[in-house]
């Protein structure tokens, strides 16, 4: 419901419901990707909890397991799994159901319920958003920020007005080869592709934690300030 490296492009609200209904009205099965949005991400147990969504069939993987040991899965509505009492599904992999996998997600599940990974995701998500805004104010690099619970994404631009990117769709640019390789010298890892930079935490940060790996990101923001300047 919400696309990832993408740029954290979060649906308006009534969107999710809009294609829930016209699924419903036309008889197709809706599929949520909750691979990157799911268990505890976006500040709830999945990203379409916040607009109240149900799908037919729902994705997950990553955080199914804390991605500790690949796992994957696909969850489906009761209508949908009674199809296959009846008719097999021709399909399998050679790790199905592997006892490693399906360890480390019991475990995970159980980490995110008494540690209150979902909470807390929920919380340091406001603190993400406020610093988030920030940064935008500070810096006319930032085109946009966008953030749902640990799930953000900052937007760099050359121009504030127009908004054209500092690297074009699906390239870069050298100054955002600079930001990435300043980033990693700083001592902060993160995702930064095509004129976007990912700000996905870790769901057990701190809010001390926050700010000290934003302080590095916003020296680093300086690189993208010099190109709008010239």
């Amino acid at each position: 419901p919400i696309t990832g490296t993408n740029g954290v492009l979060i649906p308006p609200d009534g969107y999710l419901q809009g294609v829930r209904a016209l699924c419903d009205r036309y008889g197709i099965l809706m599929v949520c990707d909750e691979v990157m949005t799911g268990f505890g991400r976006t500040g709830r147990w999945f990203a379409v909890d916040h607009w109240g969504v149900v799908p037919d069939l729902i994705t997950l993987a990553k955080g199914l397991t804390s991605s500790y040991v690949p796992l994957g899965a696909v969850g489906m509505r009761p209508h949908v799994a009674a199809y296959f009492d009846e008719h097999p599904f021709y399909g399998g992999l050679t790790y199905n159901s592997h006892p490693l996998g399906c360890a480390a997600a019991l475990g995970a599940l159980q980490a995110y319920e008494e540690d209150d990974m979902v909470g807390n995701s929920r919380r340091m998500g406001e603190v993400l958003a406020r610093i988030h805004r920030r940064l935008r104010e500070r810096h006319p690099c930032v085109g946009a920020a966008r953030s749902i619970g640990l799930f953000g994404c900052l937007e760099l631009v050359r121009d504030p007005q127009t908004l054209e990117p500092l690297a074009p769709f699906n390239g870069t640019s050298p100054e955002m080869k600079a930001i990435g390789q300043a980033l990693i010298d700083g001592g902060m890892f993160t995702f930064v592709r095509w004129n976007t930079i990912m700000t996905n935490p870790p769901l057990c940060i701190t809010e001390a934690e926050l700010e000290e790996g934003f302080e590095i990101l916003d020296s680093v923001l300086e690189i993208g300030d010099r190109a709008v300047r010239d």
